[in-house]
């Protein structure tokens, strides 16, 4: 389905001529089994590990912060979908330098949380759901889990501070493939902190999606959780106010945005000048308040006003979309950073809140599925560098980018100038480089939706280019590739250099040449079973 999507697309665009404008339908390239569900946000984990070594300097001084932020902490995603991870050792220095002193991880990758031993940057550790069932049928797996993922961190110096049980297990989406197993593993994972002693510092907790609840008639006090799931939430919500820990919600006014047409825009943002929303008396003048406070409401009707929130995910992509781009993102962001510094929370729970941005670094890898804007959250790029300028109320009024790590060699691949764009083989090879690399900044309104139609063509080649590590066979394309040394980004729409790969601990490489590798071992194997 997405090969012939994409080839079709292509050849709607080379029919259009030089004008370079696709239909909006190219921003939502095989989103499908997506469209039907509204305001929600699918994420996929990877597992890569990387040997990169610990740092061995001591906490960040916090005396220059603000006391607001000094009190809450500044937290933010760090993903590993990426064709060409930054090393963690890298990422680590960057968050230490922007003053970002809190982490969500997706997994528990070694490297990266021994990368974090010594940074007092505290943690938190992801399950990812293909583990619950696991967990959740056996006490001894998740003793073991916690023995392997905490209690060995904790002794090397990582400041764990919570487990995340699953990752949004509840969205419809997955049609209940997790209902069932994610209290049993969270109950599990809590029994085995508490055997090791852990009670006290570790807190469990499930990163929900804000569709585990809603409100009829779009009033916050009349929220509660969703009735088909309600019997699954209480005994999470139980567990989870008897240990002391906390409610996590993963908040997006941009997906609301993208998924309804009809939705004002202005009511997105923090500073904006939507009409406001009465609930008896209590004014709300932008969704990120109107859907914490249902939140809060559907707690205090089941019994738990008190339980701690976080807000797990929250954020706004720079590309992929005409809604997203760096104006945007550098308005919303902002008015998150405002926000958590003025300490005046919501009209429901006034206070310092605790959030994680959405996210450290764009990750080329994800699953296009919800969208085209899903590799484009970070606000760094793939390279760690600042994609507009955001203040985060710390030690610096501006973004500090990753240091000491390389590009490769600056050259990209483009369409061979004189190919015939009426060629079969140009769309063809177009659509074969977007499959496997990143054509996500093509689409309606983008950063590159500008390009002509050579243009278009010449980005997917240096994208497949580009993940392949330059090889010079990635530039074939039936030869109508060639390289050049004259870099061919126009205006805002910037054709990649990519950063050089790096060797793991455990013998892995970053970037797509893994993958050739791999296939060349087996290759060898196959050749000497058959002596």
């Amino acid at each position: 389905m997405f090969r012939i999507s994409l080839v079709f697309l292509f050849f709607v665009l080379l029919a259009r001529g030089s004008n370079g404008l696709w239909s909006a339908s190219v921003a939502k390239i095989d989103a499908d089994d997506f469209a039907s569900s509204s305001s929600k946000k699918v994420s996929t984990l990877s597992h890569i590990k990387a040997d990169v070594g610990s740092i061995s300097s001591g906490p960040v001084e916090l005396s220059a912060v603000s006391h607001a932020i000094a009190v809450g902490g500044i937290g933010a995603n760090w993903g590993s979908q990426a064709s060409h991870r930054l090393p963690p050792k890298i990422v680590v220095k960057m968050l230490r330098d922007n003053v970002i002193q809190k982490v969500k991880l997706f997994d528990s990758d070694y490297d990266t949380l021994k990368a974090l031993s010594g940074s007092g940057i505290q943690v938190m550790v992801g399950i990812p759901n293909d583990m619950l069932s696991t967990l959740a049928g056996s006490s001894k797996a998740a003793e073991k889990w916690v023995s392997q993922n905490v209690s060995h961190h904790l002794s090397n110096n990582v400041m764990i501070r919570y487990v995340a049980v699953g990752n949004e297990p509840f969205l419809e989406t997955y049609n209940g493939t997790f209902l069932r197993t994610t209290f049993p593993a969270l109950r599990n994972i809590q029994e085995a902190l508490t055997k090791a002693g852990h009670r006290s510092q570790v807190k469990v907790t499930v990163p929900l999606n804000a569709d585990v609840y809603s409100s009829p008639d779009g009033l916050p006090s009349n929220g509660d959780f969703r009735a088909n799931i309600h019997d699954f939430m209480l005994p999470i919500v139980k567990l989870l106010s008897d240990n002391e820990a906390p409610f996590t919600v993963n908040i997006y006014p941009f997906i609301s945005l993208y998924t309804d047409s009809n939705f004002p825009i202005e009511y997105a943002f923090f500073d904006g000048n939507a009409t406001p929303v009465n609930d008896g008396g209590t004014s709300y003048y932008n969704m990120f308040d109107a859907n914490h406070d249902t939140l809060v409401w559907a707690l205090q009707k089941n019994g738990f006003s008190n339980l701690p929130i976080i807000i797990g995910e929250i954020g706004w992509p720079t590309d992929g979309d005409r809604n997203a781009n760096l104006d945007y993102a550098r308005r919303f962001n902002q008015g998150v950073m405002s926000r958590i510094s003025s300490g005046r929370g919501t009209p429901m729970r006034p206070g310092l809140l605790d959030a994680y941005l959405f996210s450290l670094i764009d990750e080329d890898d994800k699953s296009i599925q919800p969208g085209n804007f899903e590799r484009h959250w970070g606000i760094f790029g793939y390279d760690g560098q600042p994609k507009y300028a955001l203040n985060l109320g710390t030690t610096s009024q501006s973004l500090v980018g990753a240091r000491n790590y390389s590009y490769l060699e600056p050259k990209w691949c483009i369409l061979k100038p004189g190919a015939r764009l009426d060629d079969p083989k140009v769309a063809e090879s177009a659509s074969y480089a977007c499959g496997l690399a990143d054509c996500t900044c093509l689409g309606y309104q983008t950063s590159c939706g500008g390009l002509d139609a050579q243009g278009n063509i010449s980005y997917a080649f240096n994208s497949y280019y580009q993940k392949n590590n330059q090889l010079d066979d990635a530039c074939k394309f039936s030869g109508l590739g060639t390289i050049t040394r004259a870099d061919p980004s126009i205006g805002n729409c910037r054709f990649i250099r990519m950063i050089k790969p790096y060797y793991g601990g455990a013998g892995r490489i970053s970037g797509c040449v893994e993958k050739i590798l791999g296939l060349v071992l087996g290759i060898i194997i196959f050749l000497l079973n058959g002596l």
